[in-house]
């Protein structure tokens, strides 16, 4: 965990600006209003990380998502004024780092000189992937940066938010460290359930869309077997080479396949070709998406969910 101390960032004369005509705008669920009402404010990059804040702080935290729309892609979000009042409020900082959320690694340093700032990649030890990235959040130096999927990470990241909060609040710190407990728990449960997909079926053959499921598809066993050049292709938003394509559609057609796994968030031509040519050839299509869908708030709902659509489409 880290604050911001000497590292702060200035707020530039045009964002001051912004930032105090955007006052009057927050509705009700602003940071500094429910403060008022004995919340915590706390924030997250996004709602995958703001579930687990939710999770962990309960009705002691009133936390804000800054990314939380089901049909976005995250990596190509621009912040906006309200974006960085609401950073301003926080009293606790989390956002993912490795290159993803780069927008918010920036943001944290207009938030207060003593609040904690947790970065994820850096609690996952997956630091490889680095912090830079590219012009669309991904962290190409090694790690795969969607570490919200890799489960040991996250039962880290809540016992740190725990202990972030415990100190915060000391008179509730029991409860966030119960409620921690209860989460991790949870999650245990997920990783039974992949565990026993690679039980079941181990060494079962996939192809991604794109690999915002790696850590997931790692823990289950499953053999990811995306032709590298698709892959990268699609990562970096180029043009997928003619081989590659047609590589991966020859596996599509193989029978070799237990599943497609589609990222819906990063959808192109391409991979919408990719995702029908699967479903002619009866190739169950599994989405695993970077945020939660609409209507859903916790991530054990969500993940849990996903992860049991993976394994009824590995064991058919």
């Amino acid at each position: 965990m880290i604050t911001n101390g000497a590292r702060r960032a200035g707020l530039t004369v045009a964002m001051v600006g912004a930032l105090a005509l955007s006052v009057t705008g927050c509705g009700s669920g602003g940071a500094g209003e429910t403060a008022a009402d004995g919340a915590i404010p706390v924030v997250a990059s996004t709602d995958a990380w703001g579930s687990v804040l939710r999770a962990v702080g309960g009705d002691q935290v009133s936390v804000t998502s800054v990314i939380d729309a089901s049909d976005g892609d995250p990596h190509s979000y621009e912040s906006t004024a309200r974006d960085g009042l609401t950073f301003t409020d926080a009293e606790l900082v989390l956002y993912n780092g490795g290159g993803y959320d780069t927008f918010a690694g920036q943001l944290a340093g207009e938030a207060s000189d003593d609040t904690p700032v947790l970065n994820a990649v850096e609690l996952s030890g997956h630091e490889d992937s680095g912090e830079s990235g590219d012009e669309h959040g991904h962290g190409h130096g090694g790690a795969n940066e969607h570490v919200w999927y890799d489960i040991h990470t996250v039962e880290t990241v809540a016992d740190a938010v725990a202990d972030a909060l415990g100190k915060i609040r000391p008179a509730e710190a029991e409860t966030f460290e119960a409620n921690a407990e209860k989460f991790t728990k949870a999650l245990g449960d997920i990783e039974a359930k992949l565990a026993a997909i690679g039980e079941h079926s181990p060494g079962a053959k996939v192809i991604v869309t794109e690999p915002v499921s790696h850590y997931l598809l790692a823990e289950a066993g499953l053999d990811d077997v995306t032709p590298v050049d698709f892959r990268d292709a699609i990562e970096n938003e180029t043009d997928v080479p003619v081989a590659a394509q047609a590589a991966v559609l020859r596996l599509v057609r193989s029978g070799d396949l237990a599943a497609v796994v589609n990222n819906p968030q990063t959808q192109t031509p391409v991979t919408e070709e990719l995702v029908e040519a699967a479903r002619k050839a009866g190739v169950d299509v599994v989405d695993i998406t970077e945020t939660l869908p609409s209507g859903e708030s916790s991530y054990l709902g969500w993940v849990g969910g996903q992860v049991d659509a993976l394994s009824a489409a590995v064991s058919r």
